[in-house]
């Protein structure tokens, strides 16, 4: 090979080099700013939603799913994601037992409760088993984003009425998540409604249509649709006039 030849033939040669490193670094940059995710819900549905919403975003990965909190535990350990997102109400162990199994048995993962229950009880429950954040299930995309990226970077997030239970816990004080004029007692709330479920039953009973409602609470008119009806399926009514019989004779307004 003449000399000029074998000397650009040997710097393309390096240079080719250097870009396959350059390449491998930043693939292993992407790679490693992934956050991984495991799955923990009782409703394939559910986890179906929730995993199409997840892996819209580029930096995110669902790399597990389970349907109860033992196999949460055992995913996780097996698996060592970054993140795991739970629902509190599950077959054979419930998530805020997964959730303090894995804080006693010092995993790193980082843990979300994502449920439809906004009740003190469960939200101090599971900050105590040590979950780094509780969201409600008519979170928007957004905000569920924005608190998995933070979770993720080793902070804590908690949606809005949640936040709102954790100040009155810490100032003592006992106030309801919504403004009530009326608000039923735990003896009362026989049917296990949601605080919002309260106050969409207030609001359907004052005559309300579910758009009213949307409009009024700020939510999707799918979301309000979707209480609505577990709020009758919970109370186990079929129309309007049971619904505000049942709802008169338990004092839930």
């Amino acid at each position: 090979m003449p000399p000029v030849l074998h000397k650009y033939g040997s710097a393309f040669f390096v240079f080719k080099i250097i870009c396959n490193l350059a390449q491998l670094r930043i693939i292993t940059y992407i790679m490693s700013e992934i956050t991984k995710i495991v799955l923990a819900d009782d409703h394939a549905l559910v986890r179906d939603g929730i995993r199409a919403l997840l892996e819209s975003e580029r930096d995110l990965e669902v790399i597990g799913e389970v349907s109860n909190g033992e196999e949460a535990i055992v995913m996780v350990e097996k698996l060592h994601p970054d993140l795991l997102i739970i629902d509190i109400r599950m077959p054979v162990m419930n998530g805020i037992e997964a959730v303090e199994a894995l804080h006693n048995n010092n995993s790193n993962v980082k843990v979300i409760i994502l449920s439809m229950h906004d009740s003190e009880e469960y939200i101090l429950k599971s900050i105590s088993a040590g979950a780094n954040g509780y969201l409600l299930k008519d979170t928007d995309k957004t905000e569920f984003i924005k608190a998995i990226h933070i979770v993720r970077d080793g902070g804590k997030y908690f949606s809005g009425d949640i936040s709102n239970v954790l100040v009155n816990n810490i100032l003592g004080l006992k106030l309801p998540l919504v403004n009530h004029e009326k608000q039923s007692t735990p003896s009362e709330n026989i049917f296990d409604l949601t605080n919002k479920e309260l106050q969409i039953l207030e609001l359907v009973l004052s005559g309300l249509t579910n758009q009213q409602i949307s409009e009024k609470l700020k939510n999707s008119k799918r979301t309000i649709e979707t209480h609505r009806f577990n709020l009758m399926r919970k109370m186990d009514v079929k129309n309007l006039i049971d619904l505000s019989k049942k709802a008169q004779k338990h004092q839930l307004v």
